[in-house]
């Protein structure tokens, strides 16, 4: 079984209370359909689905790895080096989360 090997660059382990957005689009006026948060750093970008991705775009830069969904119910975290998904109980907390500007 394949396994991460990017664990040790984990800082972030109680998540937000609740977030904003993805920090990016809020910044360019964009717009955001899921979001992310980096456990290295606590970064919020979008998904993939999203038109500037820019929680992959965040994970393709040194020393962060590994982002977490905080969609409502979701609790899978993704490893972009290593481009394995997981779960890491540790990590622990249910941000809320502003409504995708994309579904409105």
């Amino acid at each position: 079984m394949a396994t991460c090997t990017h664990l040790d660059e984990i800082t972030l382990t109680q998540l937000p209370d609740a977030v904003d957005g993805c920090e990016d689009c809020l910044a360019s006026g964009g717009v955001w359909l899921h979001l992310r948060i980096c456990l290295c750093c606590g970064h919020v970008g979008c998904c993939d689905d999203s038109p500037n991705r820019h929680a992959s775009a965040h994970g393709a830069q040194p020393g962060h790895a590994i982002m977490r969904s905080i969609e409502p119910g979701e609790d899978w975290s993704w490893c972009f080096r290593d481009e394995i998904a997981m779960r890491i109980p540790e990590i622990t907390g249910a941000p809320r989360i502003p409504p995708s500007p994309m579904l409105s």
